[in-house]
């Protein structure tokens, strides 16, 4: 269940501000990483927070909306060029930092970040294994990461028609990954991902460029 006990026990303790850092997309073939940065107001927290795939898209839209209007909120993405270079794992972490570093207002000296790891921030970190669902500032995180992901996928659906970003937002649906097939990989897909590479190894069209 989330709550706001973690952040409680540090505020307690007189360690301020305290922020939630969570990502989304580590699993989709095409376009980058997103982590969102989060400080809630321990006076204002948005009612219904909770993990972003819990919540239908119409109640994480709200609540983005909400949080952004209610907290300080920083957001980073790391591209899909560098997910290749880096690896998922590294490049996630560089997402999280960088939406640390985009955070607006004083600096936070305690982060508590989804997952097993914490990437390279000036703070102290804590990583919490399914954050997203126990901790209110991490929720609120991962909420506006897969808002803001999500947007984007949108975006990428206008540059690169006939793929169905705006539906699958880069996992590798059935749909996808025919789509794959049919017309090969365009720029924002992750070259090193198995299904991707399998592609280029094999005979698809060639990659195509925006608006083509």
């Amino acid at each position: 269940m989330v709550d706001f006990g973690r952040e409680q026990a540090l505020l307690a303790q007189g360690i301020s501000p305290v922020c939630g850092i969570d990502e989304a997309g580590r699993g989709p073939l095409v376009g980058p990483v997103v982590a969102a940065c989060v400080v809630l107001d321990p006076h204002d927290v948005p009612d219904g927070l909770d993990d972003s795939k819990k919540l239908r898209a119409a109640a994480r839209a709200r609540l983005a909306a909400e949080i952004r209007q209610r907290a300080r909120v920083g957001i980073g993405q790391a591209s899909a060029t560098e997910i290749d270079a880096l690896n998922i794992h590294h490049a996630t972490l560089l997402a999280m930092r960088r939406a640390f570093e985009a955070l607006p207002g004083e600096t936070p000296v305690f982060a508590l970040v989804d997952g097993r790891f914490t990437p390279a921030l000036p703070c102290a970190a804590e990583a919490v294994v399914k954050g997203d669902a126990t901790v209110r500032s991490i929720a609120a995180a991962s909420i506006v990461a897969k808002v803001a992901r999500d947007a984007l996928l949108e975006e990428l659906e206008a540059m690169y028609p006939g793929y169905g970003f705006a539906q699958h937002k880069g996992y590798p649906t059935k749909a996808h990954l025919e789509a794959l097939r049919r017309l090969g990989p365009c720029p924002e897909h992750r070259r090193s991902y198995k299904p991707v590479a399998a592609c280029l190894q094999a005979d698809c069209p060639s990659s195509i460029s925006a608006g083509d």
